[in-house]
């Protein structure tokens, strides 16, 4: 395996992963309730999820997190974690924290 093909295994999985289709440029988006709104389409409308609409939506999103690591800008962290909880809003789910 190359080494371009091991360094971008994460890519692959995100582009093709069982878990939802996404929309383009989902993770670049500035607003975290755009971000969310359009996962939460994805997962809807996705035929390749295995799990339920909310879980693989936050999966996705849990993923991609996880993946950037110490790469990822404190602003754009801050940003998709609060994608998170507007994500469990849309969904019906409590907040983080609100427990």
């Amino acid at each position: 395996m190359a080494s371009t093909q091991r360094n971008r295994w994460s890519q692959r999985v995100t582009e093709t992963s069982n878990a939802l289709d996404l929309e383009p440029g989902v993770f670049a988006l500035v607003d975290p309730r755009e971000i969310a709104r359009s996962l939460k389409r994805s997962a809807e409308r996705s035929r390749r999820r295995k799990a339920p609409p909310f879980r693989s939506a936050m999966s996705m999103l849990t993923f991609y997190i996880n993946r950037a690591g110490r790469t990822l800008p404190a602003t754009q962290r801050a940003r998709l974690d609060a994608a998170k909880n507007e994500l469990r809003t849309l969904f019906g789910r409590p907040r983080a924290g609100a427990r």
